[in-house]
């Protein structure tokens, strides 16, 4: 299948839910739309302008509200898995997110097996507990910097990597455990997937939150699904490559070329008829947290032209003033840091375009999700942050 750069763009807009942005109604039930059809959304407590999954819905639900996510939370609609990063994921596929390749977790539990039998008993008679709740005990485990850490609070992550715990709740970012079975239904916990079958059903979701991603790894996007090949470390995994193939195989995924840009790129099969007639999005600005799917890496959107980039927000508009000459998907705000300093970028944007993106900056200003220490986060009436 081969595709103009001009298609792809208006094809990822589209894809993400952003054409054009907040375009979905329907409270919770909008938001639960948002994780069917990107799959899953990254999760980060670490809330400046907005958690990192708040801002990702806020560009996409209409007059979104923080408590709406939340509420699937407790109702347990959608729980937290590893799927590159942390992340928020319909409950629904919790048979395809329960395994796991890493052998860090279960290494962990043997290392501090008096310690993980002490944790594991206790929250069996007690309930929802926190690392707090237990005293800090040393052990093997270090942190990303080699230095001791609680081996509470690795014992209760190993747990949940490994599935015998859950996350039952947060208090700002304290964590608070419980054995799985009782969070989740009983039903959904009773559904058993093969490993392998695992990997592949993470892989075509990582090609389905993308939109259209290339064969090779970068960063961490095919974090967590092991080697790209087969390894003895791994005993009986056929890589990822081989999982890819597959796919292509069964007709999950479909090869496309974009004209202009180089490498193979993969489409999930059911979104095919979108990119052979994408649609011309009236003009709207979305605002783009840094770890959402499409703006890591070089598989970002704007690898084919598209504005979304780390710190960045995107919008379909005329863009005349571009040195590409063409209009659709534009950058139209870029900061990165640099040397501790704040650098933006700006595209050119001319008549109803630029009116769109201040009109647009104004109001979500006055919608985006507050902050930390419950302040909204200010947004320049230029449109640029």
């Amino acid at each position: 299948m081969k595709v103009t750069a001009e298609a792809a763009r208006r094809f990822l807009v589209a894809r993400h839910l952003l054409a054009p942005a907040r375009s979905l109604d329907g409270g919770p039930d909008a938001v639960l739309e948002v994780f069917r059809r990107l799959g899953s959304v990254q999760f980060d407590p670490l809330a400046v302008a907005g958690r990192n999954h708040d801002l990702v819905l806020h560009a996409r639900v209409a007059d979104y509200d923080p408590g709406w996510c939340d509420r699937l939370y407790e109702r347990r609609e959608i729980f937290e898995a590893y799927n590159k990063g942390l992340s928020l994921v319909p409950t629904s596929e919790f048979a395809w997110f329960r395994g796991t390749l890493s052998r860090n977790a279960p290494r962990t539990l043997a290392k501090n097996g008096d310690v993980a039998g002490r944790v594991l008993e206790r929250i069996r008679a007690d309930g929802p507990l926190s690392a707090l709740d237990f005293e800090r005990e040393r052990g093997t485990a270090t942190d990303w910097f080699g230095m001791a850490t609680n081996a509470v609070r690795a014992v209760l992550e190993a747990y949940a990597v490994t599935g015998v715990l859950g996350l039952a709740r947060r208090d700002a970012n304290r964590r608070y455990y419980d054995l799985l079975e009782r969070l989740l239904p009983a039903d959904v916990l009773a559904r058993k997937v093969p490993l392998e079958e695992q990997l592949r059903h993470k892989l075509l979701s990582r090609y389905r939150a993308h939109g259209l991603l290339g064969v090779s790894g970068g960063g961490d996007v095919f974090g967590g699904l092991g080697p790209a090949k087969p390894d003895a470390r791994w005993p009986g995994y056929s890589g990822r490559n081989a999982l890819r193939e597959e796919l292509v195989e069964r007709g999950d995924l479909v090869s496309v070329e974009v004209a202009g840009i180089r490498g193979k790129r993969l489409v999930v099969s059911e979104d095919v008829k979108l990119l052979e007639a994408p649609p011309d999005p009236p003009p709207s600005v979305a605002f783009v947290p840094p770890c959402t799917y499409g703006s890591s890496s070089s598989h970002r959107p704007s690898a084919v032209g598209a504005g979304t980039c780390c710190r960045s927000f995107s919008g379909t508009a005329s863009s005349a003033g571009s040195s590409r000459g063409s209009t659709g998907p534009r950058v139209v705000s870029r900061c990165s840091m640099s040397g501790g300093r704040t650098r933006s970028r700006h595209a050119a944007l001319t008549g109803s375009s630029t009116r769109c993106v201040t009109r647009c900056a104004r109001t979500s200003a006055s919608r985006v999700p507050t902050g930390s220490r419950g302040r909204r986060t200010s947004v320049p009436r230029s449109g640029c942050f």
